[in-house]
Formats: structure tokens, sequence, C-alpha cells
């Protein structure tokens, strides 16, 4: 059977020049081992399903009533983990729409908004929905972002970090950097994996520096760390001006971005600290093995903070690897793109999967030699 072609004749050209971002694939096969889309490994608190469950018995009859617009006991609960004010806290419907938000909010004017080459692929598909300039700047040789090379007119930079597919860190001094420099730009920060960062010096999220800089603002996400991709919940923290503009741009667009359950569950995981450091650690101690029984491989590993790492095999033949990966039912990100397409984006799963990723590699190694 032919396959029908898509009748655009009803579209708005907006619709029908979009490229929407393609997210990572969601193969649903039988003892499959998942490591492309960067979800946590370990299951969110416990407590998450208690507060959802509670919702859902002794006040059922609370869903025929919306929810709080502001999401106000979240909000509260972010801003004492975090220790700042509530009117410094927003959340969103994942941190996808906090971004788009924040595109919306802060990005639609006549300058461009700047960002790195290599990074989240959303990026540009939110610079083109909203008909803002993006202006990528190219990564260092090694991966790194360079602060210096943002020295242009503009009316915001976004920058993730740790990077994504590259998992490097960019200092807390650079981030200063930026923000010193671009006073009338707003910065953005888009921590989704800062949780699993871990240095010497103790605390690298942004966050610190929201009180010092009024143009600064960090989004988060549930997704990753709390083990809550499923729920779709994510947050910004910045100036009580910046939050105030990305409430007015919300309740122009959707008044009642998070329901009863993923208020209550997400609630939930902030106030289980415990279980957070926990898991946290979990998987900064699973991406540390793995990073080096990688290298063991020959695989050149860059220096991850987030929850996969970033690995080229030594022939750099990153899609075959991924193709015989995939015969056997692993699944790894292979990005077909300049400066990485020899490189393969690994999510940091169990101690299980890991094993039955290495004892996989290390038998095609034995077959190519």
């Amino acid at each position: 059977m032919s396959e029908l072609k898509t009748d655009t004749r009803l579209w708005s050209s907006k619709a029908r020049n979009l490229s929407p971002y393609t997210p990572g694939e969601q193969p649903q096969h039988d003892n499959l081992c998942k490591l492309n889309t960067n979800e946590n490994p370990f299951p969110p608190s416990p407590k998450v399903g208690q507060a959802i469950a509670k919702v859902l018995t002794k006040q059922a009859d609370d869903l025929r009533l919306y929810p709080a617009p502001e999401s106000d006991d979240l909000r509260k609960a972010l801003a004492d983990f975090y220790h700042l004010d509530t009117n410094q806290v927003f959340v969103g419907n994942g941190s996808d729409e906090v971004l788009a938000l924040a595109f919306a909010s802060f990005f639609l004017k006549e300058r461009p908004v700047l960002a790195p080459d290599i990074s989240y692929s959303f990026y540009p598909v939110y610079a083109h929905t909203f008909g803002i300039e993006l202006v990528q700047i190219a990564l260092e040789a090694d991966f790194s972002i360079s602060p210096d090379a943002y020295r242009q007119p503009c009316s915001g930079i976004i920058i993730a970090n740790p990077n994504a597919p590259t998992g490097l860190l960019m200092s807390l001094a650079d981030i200063k950097k930026l923000a010193n420099e671009h006073s009338n730009a707003v910065i953005v920060i888009d921590e989704a994996y800062i949780d699993f960062a871990q240095t010497e010096e103790g605390s690298v999220s942004a966050i610190s520096l929201i009180n010092e800089f009024d143009n600064l603002l960090v989004t988060q996400t549930f997704s990753k760390s709390r083990s809550l991709a499923g729920l779709r919940v994510g947050m910004a923290f910045g100036n009580a001006s910046l939050i105030e503009a990305l409430t007015r741009m919300k309740n122009s667009f959707n008044s009642y971005p998070l329901d009863k359950l993923a208020q209550a569950g997400a609630t939930a995981s902030v106030l289980d600290v415990e279980y957070f450091e926990q898991t946290r650690q979990q998987v900064i101690d699973l991406r540390e093995s793995l990073t080096a029984e990688l290298i063991a491989l020959d695989y050149q590993v860059l220096p991850s903070h987030a929850n996969f790492v970033f690995a080229r095999p030594n022939d750099g033949d990153a899609n075959a690897v991924a193709s015989a990966l995939r015969e056997q039912g692993i699944i790894v990100r292979h990005f077909d793109k300049p400066r990485i397409n020899e490189y393969l984006r690994i999510t940091i799963g169990t101690a299980e999967q890991h094993e039955r990723l290495i004892s996989a590699l290390t038998a095609l190694r034995a077959m190519s030699t």
C-alpha cells in the first residue's frame, strides 16, 4: 500500500516551514538495553508514588478542579531547597516548555541569540519557531566553550551546562564572565544534567550566581536526576523580574501547565533529599566505572559531568558500532553530524546494562582484530 501524501493546504506558512525537534528513539522490544535517551536508570523516590496515590484516593474529588496555577507548594519546596525566595522560581510542563517560554520572553528582539554550534538540538528549533536569528558559535577544538567567542552584540545567550552531547562542564567563572560582558542580554544556562556534575570546588550550579546577576536565568528538569521524565516537570531560577516575564508569557499561553499529580509528585521528590543524593551519587559512580571500562577498550572518552558519556571508538567508525550494538538489542545514540559523527553518546545505565554493553563491545573488538 502506497504511503499517503500529507495534505498541507490548510496549514499556516509557519507550520509548513517548521523543522521539528526529533526526540530520542523510544523502541519497544523485549530484553532491550536502552542507553540512548539519558533517562535515569533508577526509579524515582518512593515518596513520589505515595504523594500521587494520595491525590488519587483521599483527594480524588479534587481532580474536577483546576490545579494551583503557579504550583505554589512545588515552588516553595524548590525555593527552600536552593535557599531562594519563591518569586525567584518558575515551573513549567517540562524544561522544554520553560526554554520555549524563555525564548519568547527574552530573545524576541532585533539582535540575534547566540548558542554553541554543538549543543541541544532544540535551540535552533525554538529560534526558527519564534522567528529569532540564531548565531551558532563554534566549540573549541577540544569541544569546550570559550566565553571570549561570544563577544558580539546579541539579545541573549543560551548554553547547556554540562553541554549535550559532549558532557563537558563550563566553569562558574566563565559564566560570570558572560553575564558581566552581556549585562543587557539574558544569559540562559540550561542545567538539565548539572546534578551529575562533580568538582573539587563543590557546587557548580549557576543558581549560586542569580543574586549577583539580574540577567542570568538557570533552567533545570526533573527528568534526569530525579527520574521523572514521564511526569514532565521543568523549572527556572532567576531574578524576580525574569521570573515575572516568564509567568506573564506562560499565562498568555498555558495558564495551568502542571496538573495536580505532577505537582504532588515533583514536590515529594524535592523533599526526599536523602534519596536524591543517594541515586545521584550512584549514577556518578557508574559513569566513572563505565568511562574506565571504555578507555580500557581503546575508546576516547570526554570527561563527562552528565548522566552519559561521549565516546569515540579507536577507528572512529561510531556508526558501525551503533549498528552492531543495535543488532544485539543495545541502543545508543549516534549523531551523523560534522565533528561529532565519530562519537557515541551512551546513557549511564545499571551495572547489569553496562556489563552487557561492555561484553558486546569486547566481542566486537575481538572480531575486528
